[in-house]
């Protein structure tokens, strides 16, 4: 018991309001955007292109929307940026419901985006301003370890709606960011926080945020590695889903289970393996995952049924396990106090891969066919590496003395 309650006693309560709200929301959220493609795709009968700029709408938004949403949080502090964002998600689900047309689902996506783009990079700065800087690294862990408990449930939830009633996927989520918001706000104003860090945080500019960030190169490259990342992280959104589909019997069924398991993964293997890569340096760590998950997207090439499903989703997972949160703590390492959110904001740019990823892989899966567009995301993802590398020189240099993350 005491074990427990120390163990509580390490991050704020803010910060496990925040993990315990993302189990909740993202739980829910995985119900349904996992799932969107194929309702898109059985109800409106779309082209798999219009269904990946529908899917890649919402990352688009989130690059425009994060730098502001980070900038805005460090000048006028996380909380009304937080709330706002968050009650905005909420209004989205809602609107999915009820939405009947593809352009009404294309500006509900963007917004979705935009809004999630503004709450991220707020709340991963939040974290490491009530974190002491030895258990970040612990902390984004289990940041990403609570996305994943809630993607080991929400999957099976949204195979289930999916048969009984997509659109009641939508309104438990709405519910869900509702609860979320309401909480959140209730213990931010209990412990007064939310306020700009300091006086010299509020008089920071978007032209000298702009120009600050131009001149660090390490976060350039993360940002152009990720973005390669990203690219071919979002087939397992988009295309994979519509893949296995049309190519394996009960495809949608296999589609969730693979990621539940995906998620199960994460919860059990993020702590021993975040443990094993902290004796290797960040970007390290990157490459290793990006090898990983090129090798499980070649793998989804040639998917013939449960096994090789598995084993794509298990290359998948452990590749996603070594980068995410690596990433989110790398640009932890890079930023200074007074812009520590305009830097998450920045680091949204990634999300470019997001946005390309589904539509390039819509056109060559309806003209070339699965194999040949899991081959050639595996070699662009395989790219990473090369800016991976690079970062990690210019990071060595900047950083002499850290040797390890």
């Amino acid at each position: 018991m005491n074990k427990l309650k120390n163990y509580y006693r390490q991050f704020h309560p803010i910060v496990w309001v925040l993990l315990s709200g993302t189990v909740l929301a993202r739980g829910s959220a995985f119900a349904t955007l996992p799932f969107l493609a194929i309702y898109l795709s059985r109800n409106l009968d779309l082209h798999p292109v219009l269904i990946g700029i529908t899917i890649g709408i919402s990352p688009l938004s989130g690059v425009i929307g994060g730098f502001l949403g980070g900038h805005l949080s460090d000048r006028f502090g996380r909380k009304p940026v937080m709330i706002g964002s968050l009650f905005s998600m909420s209004l989205v689900y809602f609107g999915f419901m009820i939405a009947e047309t593809p352009g009404w689902f294309i500006v509900l996506n963007a917004l979705n985006g935009l809004s999630g783009s503004f709450f991220e990079p707020t709340g991963q700065a939040l974290i490491a301003d009530l974190t002491e800087k030895s258990k970040r690294m612990r902390a984004f862990s289990l940041r990403y370890t609570a996305i994943n408990i809630g993607a080991s449930v929400g999957p099976l939830l949204g195979a289930y709606l999916a048969v009984v009633s997509a659109k009641s996927a939508f309104m438990v989520t709405g519910i869900m960011y509702f609860i979320y918001v309401l909480i959140l706000a209730l213990m931010m104003k209990k412990y007064n926080l939310g306020n700009p860090a300091s006086e010299n945080a509020s008089k920071v500019t978007i032209a000298s945020s702009l120009k600050i960030i131009g001149k660090d190169k390490a976060l350039r490259y993360l940002i152009l590695g990720t973005i390669i990342i990203n690219f071919g992280y979002s087939q397992m959104e988009s295309n994979v889903p519509q893949y296995l589909e049309s190519t394996i019997a009960n495809g949608v069924f296999v589609y969730s289970v693979m990621l539940s398991i995906n998620a199960v993964m994460v919860v059990l293997l993020q702590m021993p393996i975040s443990h094993i890569a902290e004796r290797f340096k960040t970007m390290q760590v990157m490459m290793a995952g990006a090898v990983f998950l090129s090798v499980g997207m070649l793998t989804f090439g040639f998917v013939t049924g449960w096994y090789t499903g598995i084993l794509a989703i298990v290359f998948i997972t452990i590749g996603e396990i070594l980068i995410f949160p690596s990433s989110s703590y790398l640009v932890d390492q890079l930023a200074t106090d007074e812009l520590r959110g305009t830097y998450f904001g920045a680091a949204q740019f990634r999300r470019i891969g997001h946005f390309l990823g589904p539509i390039a892989g819509g056109y060559l899966l309806s003209e070339a066919g699965g194999t040949v567009l899991f081959s050639f995301i595996a070699l662009v993802v395989l790219g990473s590496i090369i800016f991976f590398i690079q970062g990690n020189k210019i990071f060595i240099k900047t950083s002499p003395t850290v040797v390890k993350s």
